[in-house]
């Protein structure tokens, strides 16, 4: 189920239409139920030419009873000039809402928060919903290490698929490369590039949203890409490393960082040796996190 369908929900199932997957049926939900509908009509258009074959219709939240994966996309947009912090209270009440009838329902799978502050929803999601942390899961900062891994790779002149870097940290103004373990083909990346290329790459990479949303008004096919990968990482038990937004016992949070994914949600989460000066940033951004969980909570 997908709940919200904006850009970022539509774009979600279009990039689940145009790929195999183990995804046999998509099920959109939405506070306006016509454009729900109309995004389901749509999307079946698409079904005659799709690379695989599965159901499309709109729904509602009685329907999740029966959903593998819960997707929250739902909420208020990152205006131009917003921070994704600056969504944090009204979002906190939407998300619990959708969360309560969600599980009123009977729903027993994943939830996947997308919406923002996407970090803080998720832990709120962990609350509402009383499920154990490890199937409630956020896209965390895998969308901002895909634009990190893309820009080396454009640097280095080689697929971004080659690339082995992390953006971690909230998904937000205070995330952070974590070079000390980024690699290309087993050779360093700190070895390759200077400090100030580190620097200009990793920058890119946590501010690229604005540029975006400055330019066009919002951000959705990348994270919708980005979504799907996790979806299919879930079904189909794939146990890959994501860095995805997950509980932090040591720091009560939710925070991006590298763990295995599968089946169950997250099977565990990486135990990483960070440097001093990447331990004093992921500090920092944990109190970021605290702070903005705080204002959800107010």
């Amino acid at each position: 189920m997908i709940v919200g369908t904006g850009n970022v929900g539509a774009s979600i199932a279009y990039a689940l239409l145009n790929q195999r997957t183990a995804v046999n049926e998509i099920i959109l939900t939405d506070i306006d139920t016509a454009d729900a509908e109309g995004e389901a009509l749509d999307l079946c258009d698409a079904l005659a030419v799709a690379p695989s074959w599965l159901k499309i219709r709109a729904g509602d939240y009685d329907d999740a009873k029966d959903c593998d994966i819960c997707i929250l996309t739902a909420g208020a947009n990152q205006k131009r000039g917003e921070t994704r912090v600056d969504l944090v209270q009204k979002n906190a009440k939407i998300t619990k809402s959708i969360v309560t009838a969600v599980m009123a329902g009977g729903f027993d799978g994943i939830f996947l928060v997308v919406t923002n502050p996407m970090d803080t929803l998720s832990y709120l999601t962990w609350q509402y919903s009383g499920l154990p942390p490890e199937r409630v899961i956020g896209t965390g900062t895998i969308l901002d290490s895909a634009r990190l891994r893309y820009r080396l790779a454009e640097t280095l002149s080689v697929h971004p698929k080659s690339i082995h870097a992390y953006q971690i940290g909230e998904h937000g103004d205070s995330e952070f490369a974590l070079w000390s373990c980024a690699n290309v083909g087993g050779e360093k990346i700190t070895n390759l590039l200077s400090a100030k290329e580190l620097q200009e790459i990793e920058d890119y990479a946590r501010n690229e949203a604005y540029t975006i949303i400055q330019k066009k008004g919002a951000t959705h096919y990348g994270i919708g890409s980005c979504t799907v990968q996790i979806i299919n990482c879930i079904l189909g038990d794939e146990r890959r490393i994501l860095p995805v937004s997950n509980y932090d016992d040591c720091h009560d949070v939710y925070n991006g960082f590298p763990a295995v994914v599968g089946r169950g949600g997250i099977v565990r989460r990486s135990e990483l040796r960070l440097t001093e000066q990447e331990g004093i940033k992921f500090q920092k951004s944990v109190n970021a996190l605290k702070r903005t969980l705080e204002r959800a909570k107010e």
